[in-house]
């Protein structure tokens, strides 16, 4: 057998390839020793009993599996300013070493888009490093049916009191918008503590309807039995689609005239696609970015996972963190005379 002489480009190549190996061999060791051992933080900026704080709880159990030297991951609630106190914290305080999580509210990342003049926001939704969300949310109009309401075309100039949280709550939001581009007349009562209490505002007769921002299993647990008793009746989807659920109920964007208004709800429904949306902060490193991105996409897949979430009435459909970047960075990038007008109607 004759001996073949190795080229210079083979010696190369070889060397490069050699090299490759041990970096990335001391890339995953690096990540595992400065995991291994270490108690990773998970904040979130809902209170204990929520929706999103089930979410967030649920990934702390489960995503370690699939990070280097398996931390442990500690669930801290930051509830306050709608969203902004957790966020503002994750972007300015936090530290930025992949150490620290957050599960923020899904408004938070268009809050600069609808107010771009606010010193409360102190933070960027851009620049965030975006790991995904479990659920991509659908909100629903939910009407008392003592109103005598079955469709939402007899909610033109008629008026119906709304239950919200806050102004700048999807449900104060989406209700102006509809006054606007819809004909109704709705009418916003402000300052519930959260979304149950903004359905108990319409179990009560407090309120007649409430528009959500997202359907929870907390949610829908209050309230899919008064659907099933005839109590209330859901009107409207607030999403980009249908959700099978109530597959003979329009969405917003079904019922708008023009491409125009139809536009504006498509903007106003990118918080819908980010669910219940987790991140990390801008100063993370771009190795422990993307090993986190894909622990939380293994997360999503896992089995034990899936059905302790099927067990809790967590719905699992997953939009991935390079897909809400894209999507944040498309609404900011909206013509200015578009995304004046929705900034007019959020205000």
């Amino acid at each position: 057998m004759t001996r073949r002489t190795v080229t210079r480009r083979e010696a190369l190549r070889a060397t490069a390839g050699a090299a490759a190996l041990v970096a990335t061999g001391a890339s995953a060791q690096s990540l595992a020793d400065f995991y291994r051992g270490r108690k990773v933080t998970l904040i979130t900026a809902a209170s204990p009993g929520g929706g999103y704080d089930q979410y967030a709880r649920l990934l702390a159990r489960h995503m370690p599996r699939y990070i280097p030297g398996e931390p442990q991951i500690t669930v801290q609630n930051m509830p306050g300013a709608e969203g902004l106190l957790a966020s503002n914290h994750l972007y300015n305080i936090a530290a930025q070493d992949g150490s620290v999580i957050g599960g923020v509210s899904r408004n938070n990342g268009l809050a600069r888009f609808y107010d771009f003049g606010n010193a409360g926001i102190r933070f960027d939704a851009r620049k965030f490093h975006w790991l995904g969300s479990p659920q991509q949310e659908i909100g629903l109009f939910v009407v008392n049916t003592k109103t005598g309401v079955k469709s939402v075309e007899e909610i033109r100039g008629r008026e119906l009191t709304v239950s919200s949280t806050a102004r700048s709550s999807p449900s104060s939001v989406y209700a102006r918008m509809l006054n606007a581009m819809f004909g109704s007349n709705l009418r916003v009562v402000e300052g519930y503590g959260g979304s149950q209490e903004c359905l108990m505002a319409v179990e009560r007769h407090e309120t007649d309807s409430h528009i959500s921002g997202g359907s929870s299993a907390q949610f829908r647990n209050r309230m899919m039995p008064w659907v099933k008793d005839g109590t209330a009746r859901v009107i409207l989807q607030m999403g980009m689609a249908r959700d099978a659920a109530f597959a003979d109920v329009p969405t917003a964007l079904e019922i708008m005239k023009t491409p125009a208004d139809k536009q504006l709800f498509e903007i106003a429904f990118a918080e819908q696609v980010m669910g219940r949306p987790f991140l990390l902060g801008p100063g993370v490193p771009a190795d422990r970015v993307k090993m986190l991105r894909e622990a939380f996409d293994s997360t999503m897949k896992d089995k034990q996972f899936l059905a302790e979430a099927a067990k809790e009435g967590a719905e699992i459909d997953p939009v991935d963190g390079a897909t809400i970047n894209a999507l944040l960075d498309r609404v900011y990038a909206a013509p200015p005379d578009v995304a004046e007008r929705l900034r007019a109607l959020a205000r």
